[in-house]
């Protein structure tokens, strides 16, 4: 298994370990929970633009928390 692969299931696993770690969804506000999942979505997108990269991981799921949490605020 190569870097690059290997680098995209960890953070596939990473994402996946984090919302797992969300038990407590029912008593999150609707924001809170696009905040969360715009956080996961953008860091998986960040890895797949980036090729796995963690600067690219986590700035999608910085900017995707951001989206997520002002989409949620509309609601």
């Amino acid at each position: 298994m190569n870097v690059k692969r290997l680098s995209k299931v960890c953070a596939v696993a990473l994402v996946a370990f984090a919302a797992a770690g969300c038990s407590s969804w029912d008593s999150m506000s609707s924001r809170q929970k696009s905040t969360v999942t715009g956080a996961g979505l953008g860091g998986v997108a960040g890895a797949v633009i980036t090729n796995g990269g963690v600067l690219g991981t986590v700035g999608g799921a910085a900017v995707g928390g951001v989206i997520g949490d002002q989409v949620g605020k509309r609601r």
